[in-house]
């Protein structure tokens, strides 16, 4: 069992307040957007060990055995297959989508010969890895997620007699490909006077807003629009549920389901990947043709993941094999079994782990790298902890 200290990603959007106060730290003014845990190579947790801090990721390449053990070796290579966070936005993120695993092999190699630089701000796969995600709400948690079914999206643009409305309605009435058509519209933009067309859209939706007549998902596209001005990702918000958590509860983002998040606190566990292509609601690089490459255009139910609960904690199954999240609710004693590595993270209380003889106690927001060295280790929380894993087979 090792102590981690874990980074901080202060991008404009994060939260000055909701991070530090889980650290137990004074806020400084800057924006808390995410705490990473784990060995990503961008932002490594280190690792307390006997001769001194060591990044994860070196600690794992050096020691691959002791600190993931010989399955998650055999199935994943030398790497953490996982990246936990907790994530506190204040503002939107980018309208975007991750690729699946064959995706994510052909456009790193793509881009590999191609040249481009892993860094470089029109990479899209820095890696060869796919993302899928796990999103648990901590708080109240807004996001879009996924494409409605066609015909609900018409209705909604019904009342709307601008060309931009006009030509979404035509491409969602069509019976093959709707949504492809209708969110390829919304995607040429960019090309095709995106100022006119949308601001004619926009400014329809306000005129129906000011009736009280408009319906939720142009609301959403509006109030997108007044943080992106001039942004043609604000067009393909309609097409997309609007999603509402609450504490505890859950939302799965398969590889290639659109998606943003709006605002929130919550913890959200994923493949450890970086790779990211977007379709909007940002500065950064947008690819319009590989959204339309890797994002999964048909209309499904919102993809909501329901926890298993006992009295000792929820779980929350996937069909992943990177990652399993368990939350602990405290009071009772849980266990991880031998030969796992885990990410433990108190998130209120104390959390007590105990191996043999040795015994490590995380106050809240401290946390720990369980390594697969040795026998199964006893979980005493107090209050809510935060229990992180590889998936099964």
């Amino acid at each position: 069992m090792r102590r981690l200290r874990n980074q901080v990603r202060h991008y404009h959007w994060g939260s000055p307040t909701a991070i530090p106060r889980m650290l137990g730290r004074s806020p400084d003014g800057r924006p808390y957007a995410e705490l990473w845990l784990g060995a990503h190579a961008s932002a490594p947790s280190v690792v307390e060990t006997l001769t001194g801090p060591v990044p994860l990721d070196a600690a794992i390449d050096a020691a691959p055995q002791e600190y993931l053990g010989a399955g998650v070796t055999s199935r994943f290579g030398a790497r953490l297959p996982f990246l936990l966070k907790v994530l506190a936005a204040r503002s939107p993120l980018s309208l975007q989508v991750h690729p699946n695993a064959r995706q994510a092999r052909t456009g790193f190699a793509a881009e590999e010969v191609a040249g481009v630089p892993r860094d470089g701000a029109t990479r899209n796969y820095p890696d060869p890895f796919p993302k899928p995600e796990l999103l648990v709400a901590l708080g109240s948690f807004d996001a879009l997620c996924g494409f409605r079914p066609p015909g609900e999206v018409a209705q909604d643009l019904g009342s709307l007699s601008g060309p931009l409305a006009r030509d979404l309605r035509r491409e969602l009435g069509k019976s093959d490909d709707a949504v492809r058509g209708a969110v390829s519209r919304a995607l040429e933009l960019r090309r095709s006077d995106p100022g006119r067309l949308l601001d004619g859209f926009l400014g329809e939706c306000a005129e129906q807003a000011a009736r009280g007549e408009i319906p939720a998902s142009l609301r959403t596209a509006m109030d997108i629009a007044c943080r992106f001005p001039g942004d043609p990702g604000a067009a393909i918000v309609p097409l997309l549920h609007r999603v509402s958590l609450a504490p505890g509860e859950a939302l799965l983002v398969p590889p290639g389901r659109p998606h943003a998040h709006l605002g929130g606190v919550a913890l959200e566990i994923m493949g450890s990947s970086n790779n990211v292509i977007r379709a909007g609601l940002t500065g950064k690089h947008v690819d319009p043709q590989g959204v339309l490459e890797v994002a999964d255009l048909s209309s499904r139910p919102v993809p909501w993941v329901r926890p298993v609960r006992d009295s000792t904690c929820a779980r929350y199954p996937v069909d992943y094999p990177e990652f399993r999240l368990d939350l602990i609710n405290g009071g009772k004693d849980t266990s991880i079994p031998a030969h796992t590595p885990a990410v433990v993270l108190a998130l209120s209380g104390a959390c007590v782990l105990r191996r043999s003889d040795e015994e490590l106690k995380l106050e809240r927001g401290e946390s720990a790298f369980v390594t697969a060295a040795g026998p199964s280790v006893e979980v005493r929380a107090d209050g809510r902890t935060v229990l992180a894993t590889v998936g099964s087979n």
